[in-house]
C-alpha cells in the first residue's frame, strides 16, 4: 500500500521515525517539512517487490520498520540477496541513477516492511541544497559498496562454518530477525547446511551455559 506521508493514518509517528533516521536527522525544520511533502510511504509485506532488477524507476528508500534485501537474479533464475537494510538504514538505486543504467537488483521486503520513498533525482536535487546531509548520504553510499565487495571476498575465501561466523559476528541483530531461506541465499549455503550449522551453534551455546559438576 502505497499513500503520501501527508494523508497516511500513522503520519505523526512516521514524522517521529523520519526525524531520527540518519539521513534526514541534518535537516532543520523547515527544510524536513518541505521534504515531507514529497515522501511516499510504502508499506510492504513480505517478499513484496519495491524495485525490480533492470527497471529504471530509480529511486530512494528510507527504512523505517521491517527488513529489505538488495537481491540479484542471475539469467537462469537464482537468486542471491547481496545485503538487508534494517530500521534506520537505507536502500538506494544512486549508482544507476549516475550512470543513467537499469537497476543492477532488486529491492525487496524480507519481512513486513514501512519505507518512506523519493524519486533519485529529487533526492539528489535536495540533497544539493544540504552539503552536510549530502556528506553524510555519500559516504553512506561508500560504506555500502565496500561492505558488498567484502562479503563477496569472504564467500570466496571462507568455508560454510567461516562465513556463519562471520555474519552472526557482524550482523547480531540480523541474526534472529532473518528468514533461513534468505540468510543462505546471502551466505551461498543450502538449506541444509545452514539447518545444519543453526543446530550446531545451538548445540554449541546450550553447552557453554550447562554449570560446572566436576570436581574441584
Amino acid at each position: 500500500m502505497k499513500s503520501a506521508l501527508t494523508d497516511h493514518p500513522a503520519r505523526h509517528s512516521i514524522r517521529l521515525q523520519l526525524r531520527r533516521h540518519p539521513l534526514i536527522a541534518e535537516f532543520d525544520e523547515p527544510a524536513f517539512a518541505a521534504l515531507a511533502q514529497a515522501l511516499v510511504i510504502q508499506d510492504g509485506h513480505r517478499g513484496e517487490c519495491l524495485l525490480a532488477q533492470g527497471e529504471r524507476d530509480w529511486r530512494q528508500f528510507f527504512v523505517l520498520e521491517g527488513l529489505l534485501k538488495r537481491v540479484v537474479t542471475s539469467p537462469e533464475g537464482r537468486e542471491v540477496a547481496l545485503r538487508f537494510a534494517g530500521e534506520g538504514d537505507m536502500e538506494t538505486s544512486y549508482e544507476a541513477w549516475q550512470q543513467q543504467a537499469r537497476a543492477p537488483f532488486s529491492v525487496v521486503c524480507a519481512a513486513r516492511s514501512r519505507v518512506a520513498v523519493l524519486p533519485m533525482a529529487d533526492w539528489c536535487d535536495w540533497l544539493a541544497q544540504h552539503p552536510r546531509a549530502q556528506q553524510i548520504y555519500h559516504q553512506r553510499v561508500v560504506q555500502l559498496g565496500a561492505a558488498i565487495v567484502d562479503h563477496a571476498v569472504n564467500l570466496l575465501l571462507l568455508d560454510a562454518p567461516g562465513r556463519m561466523q562471520r555474519f552472526s559476528y557482524a550482523h547480531p541483530e540480523l541474526a534472529e530477525r532473518l528468514p533461513q531461506k534468505d540468510l543462505a541465499s546471502h551466505l551461498n549455503l543450502s538449506a541444509e547446511t545452514l539447518c545444519r550449522l543453526s543446530r550446531r551453534g545451538k548445540a554449541v551455546a546450550l553447552q557453554g551455559t550447562q554449570p560446572f559438576s566436576g570436581a574441584a
